[in-house]
């Protein structure tokens, strides 16, 4: 069959489904594509699925990524609208103009959140929605990295008006480009082990919202989402311009704060110098790994990225870095000895040993070497797989080495307990073992290089059938060229998220690379067909995006009759 430039498809009938589009990779005139190259089919469901996340496809714009008309589980989601608000403010309030906070001048009362009933009739879906309805930089393009688009002091004049409630609970503050949210969650683990009423702010979330603000290690309730963002839609529309993670980030602070938080761990959400959480006063500044990613923001080099992420520092708070590169650990070095920070650098003033693995974890030997023994020098065990999860881990203990003192104390067992028992799923998870599955939420070459050294590590010999999906503003080609070398088979796919690369793109990708990719517009088809190419020395390995990896552990909880775990996509699509 010649294929010419462009693509040549064809309609073949296959059991349970419309049809299948073979899409043949570009070749000269006359080419016969071998099954290497073979390029991709694109499989689209038979009738509309009524089960539960189901996405049906209604036009051929899904192929191209285009997912505007398609709605999950045939019915249309309701509108978002703006919450009613019961308090009786006055000019001044509305103005913000009130000293403390919102008060009402004909009494003199200040405004408490906590007085106000939430509306009966408001649910947790509307809430979400109107989260969504602000402007949303996780599911739209931000055009531009500065202060006029993303304005920390919108989120001073916000947290103002609530009492300031992110200075009523102690904090380590986390950045970086990989690694703060796995060091973010063993801070907490190891914090709440010693006693401590903890929080975790992170993001973005893998399943529910409700992820991203733990309280005691629990999730967030939804009746109190809802009361908490019905009280703060007032003050929200006297605000102009707020984002939805400036006023989830308000959120969070608020509920810690009521909840009798004593210490919680924040993960920066962008960058570090105009992100919301950069309001904070931590005890302790932490800035994991650092590599190309959001360039189009943050700048293409790792000098410039850095500056951003050192714009978390603060005068005299101690910093621990993890190991950098050279250009970017200087610009961290400068930033700490301008504002007389003492930094502290994992790999040179804290050193680790790496210990046996297995598929349940590994352990390793941390040894504080600048400054003397510390109490927490000793053998430590995660349950984490990958090597890049080590410098995590003497990251989240040199944090809590520098951030130990009399009203903050955390010794070695709760260390050793708190970093044995923290739970991060989708970072080189193994989600299956008969058959081997792993999903991972690398998103830039870097991260994809060290899931590779990782499963050759733990995995060594094996070759994957690799799932693969991203966004729109990533590295694709970069965590290809990572990946391929260890893949036999390629599908590429999509995440429900708005952002994601269409799968031919994908495919388009994996052709300039050499290889060749089968397309499944859907994470059921995606997983059937990966699993039906899986050899008896294969393993199937999900990754490309957090999101992706949701969509996949999701999908393979509800094929397994396991408890699926709660999502919001049915109120965030």
């Amino acid at each position: 069959m010649a294929v010419s430039s462009g693509y040549r498809l064809r309609n073949t009938a296959l059991p349970g489904e419309q049809f299948l589009l073979g899409v043949y990779h570009k070749s000269g005139a006359g080419a016969m594509p071998s099954a290497k190259a073979l390029g991709a089919a694109i499989c689209l469901p038979a009738r509309p699925a009524k089960r539960r996340g189901a996405t049906h496809f209604q036009s051929a714009s899904h192929l191209r990524g285009g997912f505007t008309t398609a709605r999950r589980g045939g019915v249309t989601p309701a509108p978002y609208r703006i919450l009613p608000s019961r308090l009786p403010l006055c000019s001044s309030c509305l103005r913000g103009s009130a000293p403390n906070g919102p008060a009402c001048i004909s009494s003199g009362s200040r405004y408490n959140p906590a007085d106000q009933e939430a509306p009966s009739d408001l649910d947790y879906r509307e809430t979400i929605a109107y989260l969504h309805s602000l402007t949303d930089y996780e599911k739209t393009r931000i055009e531009r990295y500065a202060p006029d688009t993303l304005d920390v002091t919108r989120v001073v004049r916000l947290l103002e008006r609530l009492g300031n409630p992110h200075t009523r609970f102690r904090s380590l503050h986390i950045a970086g480009t990989k690694g703060k949210g796995s060091t973010a969650a063993m801070l907490e683990s190891c914090l709440r082990a010693a006693g401590h009423v903890t929080g975790l702010y992170t993001s973005p979330h893998l399943h529910t919202f409700r992820e991203r603000m733990m309280v005691a290690g629990k999730l967030i309730s939804r009746d109190e989402v809802i009361t908490l963002v019905t009280e703060l839609q007032p003050l929200v529309e006297t605000i102009p311009g707020l984002t939805t993670f400036e006023v989830t980030t308000a959120i969070s602070f608020l509920y810690f704060a009521r909840s009798g938080v004593e210490v919680a761990a924040i993960e920066v959400g962008l960058g570090g110098r105009l992100d919301a959480t950069n309001v904070l006063a931590p005890e302790v500044s932490v800035i994991t790994s650092l590599s190309l990613d959001h360039t189009y923001l943050l700048g293409t080099t790792l000098k410039e990225i850095a500056g951003e992420k050192a714009g978390i520092i603060k005068p005299g708070v101690p910093v621990i870095t993890a190991p950098q590169r050279p250009e970017a650990l200087e610009v961290l070095e400068s930033a700490c000895l301008e504002i007389g920070s003492p930094l502290t650098k994992v790999g040179v003033d804290w050193t680790y040993d790496a210990g046996p693995v297995d598929l349940d974890g590994q352990t390793f030997t941390a040894t504080r070497v600048s400054g003397g023994p510390s109490d927490l020098d000793g053998e430590y065990r995660i349950p984490l797989l990958g090597r890049h999860q080590l410098e995590n881990a003497v990251c989240a203990i040199a944090a809590l080495d520098a951030a130990t003192g009399p009203d903050l104390d955390v010794p070695p067992d709760a260390v050793s307990a708190g970093l044995r028992d923290v739970r991060w799923p989708g970072r080189m998870e193994v989600v299956s073992r008969q058959p081997l599955i792993v999903v991972d939420c690398a998103h830039n070459p870097y991260s994809a290089q060290q899931l590779r050294a990782g499963l050759e590590e733990w995995f060594p010999g094996r070759r994957w059938v690799l799932i693969f999906g991203a966004s729109a503003d990533k590295d694709v080609d970069g965590m290809l060229r990572a990946l391929l070398p260890m893949s036999d088979y390629v599908i590429a796919t999509r995440s429900e998220h708005p952002r994601a690369t269409a799968p031919i793109e994908i495919a388009d990708a994996v052709a300039s690379a050499g290889g060749g990719a089968e397309v499944c517009v859907g994470m059921e088809q995606a997983l059937r067909r990966g699993i039906e190419q899986m050899g008896p020395d294969h393993g199937l390995l999900v990754t490309g995006s957090i999101f992706l990896v949701a969509g996949a552990r999701e999908e393979l909880a509800r094929q397994n009759g396991d408890s699926l775990p709660e999502t919001d996509q049915e109120t965030e699509s």
